[in-house]
């Protein structure tokens, strides 16, 4: 980090912090009654003196006494605390402290009405309250803010799906099993802990839970049936929604944020990863938000799920892509959102007018401001697939033979890289991997003569048939450098339940990006059938419940009459003359 960057980061922190109380009051376990009487427990972190202060309410299952450790909160408590706000840390209904059984998301509504209630009138507090936290705990707040409590006065989640069946457990219709079955066991040791087992039965129930646990990758994904993963059963821990019923609106109406959004009435900052798996949700509560007319913001960097240095995956973004680091109007991420929260809890702190969207564009790897999501001013080119590999934006030939691979169930392509969630290999990777299998179609440009910059959603269309009545198509682009190496950008899948043995036209939606592919660049696009453990494996019979498969043979056509292409928004250079 240049001398410049440190001292614009640490001007910022000194600047928030100049009148700061100098010690801090920590209550442990602090109770707050339910409507059906369970007991909630809170940590609650008070700035010394009387205030009145603004509060802050994270609701957690994931341990408030590690809350700061938790990358989904993002803040380390005392110091929040430091800053001017009561931060209230709340165990969830069923977890740790709490009492109350454990039905993840079941409950997050009312209690977490109830929850800000009881924080607003905390000793000290002025009566306004805040929420924080990501993923699991960002939904907590859409949850608490569609109950319309009047003491909150806004929310910043931060890396939290709108629509569960298009980011959390499902996607395109294919299951996100890795998600399901990996934070399920994960969650269960707590939940076991609670169920009354003697201390032999405790000990060997976890051994089991850490073995499977640690051999999913090898075993337990594998099992099939895949709507009835194996490995869930034996241990029957609590899951976000059944592998079954992944893909079933009522069944996840639970956990569903799209759809409530016109209910909430306050201010959000919405925060997201370009590599994570929740990132159109976290793109649709903004634009959602803001076509409602309310105050939204968005702030979208270049990490995944877990992940928030400079380094992703495979790639150094540089030290200002950190959300640690000081490259906001107000200095660092939390110090933006502070600053938000700060100006909507408090009178003497007005929110600062800035641009409402705020994105990390790699490859050139710099932050920039923009009015609005799509960007109004890029373009859709279509960059066709071409029977020999190319991929351009030249018209197709009349008549072309199609691309053909075969997708075996049994050994499907692993994923590598992505917006994977808490499994490892997140984020931009190198595919030669992937690309050197016979199940894989690679289509990449001429290298690139100059700059060019794709930013906002991505859609690919292809032309496709299988010899099963069931298969699913994933579509992923890539950044190849000049040295070869294809890093993966975004991706997406979509599941044909049956009639896949019919030639038509199909769409995957692979979400958005923001990339600049550098002049000695190569653009790529990836078509193949499978990533799995990613997404579970399509058994081409069309029947998911049973435990056959049978090999698919697949074609890609892309002639004229049956064209295969991706949509790229392509923004103009501002530097490049109109015309040139």
């Amino acid at each position: 980090m240049t001398q410049d960057m440190k001292a614009q980061e640490m001007s910022s922190v000194m600047n928030a912090d100049a009148e700061a109380p100098t010690s801090v009051q920590v209550e442990f376990d602090v109770p707050a009654r339910m409507r059906d009487g369970v007991v909630l427990r809170a940590d609650v972190y008070r700035p010394a003196g009387d205030g009145p202060w603004p509060t802050l309410v994270v609701r957690t299952p994931y341990n408030k006494a590690g809350a700061a450790d938790n990358v989904w909160n993002g803040f380390s408590p005392t110091e929040v605390a430091r800053r001017g706000f009561i931060m209230v840390i709340q165990d969830v209904r069923g977890r740790y402290a709490s009492d109350g059984e454990w039905e993840p998301l079941q409950h997050e509504g009312a209690d977490g009405a109830d929850t800000i209630a009881w924080a607003a009138q905390l000793a000290g507090s002025n009566g306004r309250v805040g929420m924080l936290g990501g993923s699991y705990c960002g939904n907590t707040q859409w949850q608490a803010a569609f109950q319309q409590p009047p003491a909150l006065k806004a929310i910043t989640p931060l890396m939290t799906w709108t629509e569960p069946r298009e980011a959390l457990v499902a996607r395109g219709g294919a299951t996100q099993i890795s998600v399901i079955a990996s934070w399920s066991l994960a969650a269960g040791f707590d939940w076991l802990s609670r169920q009354g087992l003697t201390g032999d039965e405790m000990a060997a129930r976890s051994a089991a839970l850490i073995e499977d646990f640690d051999s999913l990758e090898k075993d337990g994904y594998w099992g099939l049936p895949a709507t009835e993963l194996p490995v869930l059963r034996r241990h029957r821990t609590p899951v976000f929604v059944e592998p079954s019923e992944a893909n079933d609106v009522e069944a996840t109406q639970h956990m569903r944020v799209a759809g409530g959004h016109a209910r909430v009435q306050i201010p959000s900052l919405n925060s997201g990863g370009w590599f994570d798996t929740c990132l159109q949700g976290t793109i649709d509560s903004y634009t959602t938000m803001r076509d409602l007319g309310r105050e939204s913001r968005l702030i979208i960097g270049p990490w995944t799920h877990l992940d928030f240095g400079n380094r992703i995956g495979a790639q150094d973004f540089g030290i200002m892509s950190s959300r640690d680091a000081g490259a906001h109007p107000n200095g660092s991420w939390s110090d933006e959102v502070l600053a938000f929260l700060r100006g909507h809890l408090t009178d003497d702190a007005p929110v600062r007018a800035s641009a409402p969207v705020r994105i990390f564009v790699m490859g050139r790897n710099e932050w920039r401001d923009e009015e609005a999501w799509p960007l109004q001013r890029a373009s859709t080119e279509r960059w066709h697939l071409h029977a020999d590999g190319g991929l351009a934006t030249t018209a197709l030939p009349i008549e072309a033979g199609p691309s053909e691979i075969d997708y075996d169930p049994a050994d499907p392509v692993p994923t590598y890289g992505g917006p994977m969630a808490l499994t490892p290999g997140r984020g931009p990777h190198d595919q030669a991997l992937v690309e050197s299998r016979p199940d894989v179609l690679v289509f990449t440009s001429e290298v690139l003569e100059k700059d060019l910059e794709v930013t906002g959603p991505i859609r690919v269309r292809l032309h496709v048939q299988s010899s099963t009545p069931s298969t699913d198509w994933v579509a992923r682009l890539c950044d190849v450098d000049a040295d070869g190496r294809s890093l993966n950008l975004t991706d997406g899948i979509l599941r044909i339940d049956s009639g896949a043995d019919e030639a038509q036209e199909i769409e995957i939606d692979l979400w958005s990006t923001s990339n600049v592919f550098l002049a000695g660049h190569r653009i790529r696009v990836q078509v193949t059938n499978s990533c799995f453990p990613r997404w579970d494996r399509n058994l081409n019979t069309g029947d998911q419940k049973g435990t056959e498969f049978v090999t698919a043979h697949q074609r890609l056509y892309h002639d004229a009459r049956r064209p295969s292409y991706i949509e790229l928004p392509v923004v103009p250079d501002p530097t490049t003359p109109s015309g040139t």
